[in-house]
């Protein structure tokens, strides 16, 4: 059988593009990509961790969007992505509305339990980078340890930084 893996578990909206406050990014002309993480992720992929999307999308479960937009706008970031030698490995994405009982939705852990079933990802080695407690909350259910980017109580999370630039590669000191 074959080692599991750490890996680097990114939210969407606020961390690898700009957030559309009170909306939903609905097309790809939206989309506002943030590079500040491309150090990081790169050094991620030199050291062959998986890097996994993990997003809540209900703007599609509320009818405001389709599949095929989200489809067409999770492209577009990984395009823009590409142009900066960064490729996702897996994205996942619940488009389950905030009020459905969900599994998937964070701040459950499902969407992270499945792409480590799929990848074959050791959670208690990997690291959830998000901007809500939603996120760090799905992450700490999975087992993961997780970074919240904002003003936060250190209690929420294991690191707790107030800018993407911030984020400590010591992370990857497993």
């Amino acid at each position: 059988m074959e080692a599991m893996t750490p890996a680097l578990f990114l939210d969407r909206d606020g961390i690898l593009n700009v957030r559309i406050v009170d909306d939903y990014v609905r097309s790809p002309d939206q989309l506002v990509p943030v590079f500040d993480l491309v150090p990081l992720l790169a050094l991620a992929k030199h050291r062959n961790w998986p890097l996994v999307i993990i997003s809540n999308q209900q703007g599609v479960g509320k009818g405001l969007m389709t599949t095929m937009d989200l489809d067409l706008v999770n492209e577009a970031l990984c395009a823009a992505f590409e142009t900066k030698g960064i490729r996702f490995d897996r994205i996942e994405c619940c488009t389950d509305l905030a009020t459905a009982s969900s599994r998937r939705r964070k701040p459950q852990p499902g969407m992270l339990l499945d792409a480590a079933a799929a990848l074959n990802i050791s959670l208690p080695s990997s690291w959830f980078i998000g901007d809500s407690l939603s996120d760090a909350q799905a992450g700490r259910a999975a087992g993961c340890r997780t970074i919240l980017v904002g003003e936060f109580d250190s209690i929420h999370a294991d690191v707790v930084v107030p800018d993407l630039g911030c984020i400590p590669t010591s992370i990857f000191d497993v």
